[in-house]
């Protein structure tokens, strides 16, 4: 078991929402291995080293590494050091909502507890966010097909009547038709 930090355990999510620290990769809302260090207050490497002595505490449907690919992405979208420059020798570690409570057996200390129920609260909340904006996105849908049936009966009507206008036009263009006078003309031989 890794021994933790003294640290009050509200200092580090009072400077950073926990929200903000998971990551949606493959498909799951994770957290990484750095992130959950610096929660629990312990080195990135000290953390990897306890999941490492536990590997069957940690399946890869509850921890597993990123590719090189996931890793730039994420180090271009959140600003994780480059290789070359004093940064991570190891790929990151990506932790799942029950990876992360199985890091509190790992971790055993109050600190790691406090952690474990702030970041297990705050996946709650994005879990009821993401329910709360699949009914918001259920209603705008609705309304989306509701402009789309109007939109398209307004596309018809503008149709119809561009195809109007066009015959109306042709009509005028046409030369009109000169009639042959009735009664009987000199000099005609028809």
């Amino acid at each position: 078991m890794v021994k933790t930090t003294k640290q009050p355990a509200k200092s580090l999510a009072a400077h950073r929402p926990v929200e903000k620290l998971i990551h949606v990769i493959r498909g799951q809302k994770v957290m990484l291995d750095a992130d959950l260090a610096e929660l629990y207050g312990v080195e990135t490497g000290q953390l990897n080293r306890a999941v490492k002595r536990n590997p069957s505490r940690f399946p890869d449907d509850l921890m597993f590494q990123l590719t090189a690919e996931e890793a730039e992405r994420l180090r271009c979208q959140i600003g994780i050091s480059n290789r070359g420059r004093g940064g991570r020798r190891y790929l990151p570690h990506a932790f799942t909502e029950h990876g992360v409570v199985m890091l509190s057996s790992v971790l055993n200390s109050e600190r790691a507890i406090q952690m474990n129920l702030l970041i297990v609260r705050a996946f709650v909340r994005m879990r009821e966010l993401m329910a709360h904006n699949k009914d918001i996105a259920a209603r705008v849908e609705k309304l989306e097909r509701g402009h789309e049936r109007t939109a398209s009966v307004i596309e018809v009507l503008v149709e119809d009547i561009d195809r109007l206008a066009r015959e109306v036009k042709e009509m005028k263009t046409i030369p009109p038709v000169t009639k042959r006078k009735i009664g009987f003309r000199l000099g005609d031989d028809d």
